[in-house]
């Protein structure tokens, strides 16, 4: 892992933006990813509870998707349609799914979610890590996969990007960018999301 090149990013932007985050410009800028709002909407819709009316947990999840900055307004649409489109017993499927990643075995639920999606052709990174990026925004990572990629370059770690959401690259991402956060200043990473957003911006020449 190229230490050295975070370490650079890290100067690179404390420099521009002193206090990290907590800059008045990029409190502005979270401000239009509304961050806190969709993670306390994640938390709520998503609660244990929630899950015993599958209908309105596919309804906020298609809500969740329509509302976040950090999904494509390509994949949004197809997302909506999709989800309009779900017999009850497709409803009941994909809410066992992310009840499962957010309440119970994270790589069956992780998994699952791969598989409910993958008919629609929705299966992709953003889709499939979006909700418990938002539920658990400290823990959890959101993967794009131009982010990712940009990420395991220019640290120049040994981590093969897979194009089809796995398990094992969403665990072994996470635990990067755990490792990362320990080595790098607090005031970088008031959630994964902007952290990883942090490198994106600072690592890319």
């Amino acid at each position: 892992m190229n230490i050295k090149a975070l370490e650079q990013a890290e100067k690179k932007f404390l420099k521009q933006y002193p206090g990290g985050f907590a800059h008045p410009e990029m409190v502005a800028i979270g401000k239009k990813h509304k961050m806190e709002q969709l993670t306390a909407f994640a938390q709520a819709s998503f609660a244990k509870k929630r899950f015993e009316k599958p209908a309105d947990v596919v309804a906020d999840m298609t809500r969740l998707v329509g509302r976040s900055t950090m999904v494509s307004m390509f994949e949004k649409p197809k997302f909506r349609s999709a989800m309009a489109d779900l017999s009850k017993k497709d409803q009941e499927r994909l809410a066992s799914c992310l009840y499962e990643l957010l309440h119970g075995k994270e790589k069956a639920g992780f998994e699952s979610l791969v598989d409910e999606l993958m008919p629609w052709k929705l299966a992709k990174w953003t889709l499939c890590t979006v909700f418990q990026s938002y539920y658990r925004p400290k823990k959890d990572v959101f993967i794009k996969p131009t982010t990712a990629k940009l990420i395991i370059k220019e640290l120049e770690v040994d981590l093969a990007y897979q194009a089809i959401p796995t398990w094992a690259f969403y665990r072994d991402f996470r635990k990067l960018v755990k490792e990362l956060k320990a080595k790098a200043s607090k005031d970088l990473a008031p959630s994964n999301a902007a952290f990883c957003g942090f490198l994106m911006m600072n690592l890319a020449q």
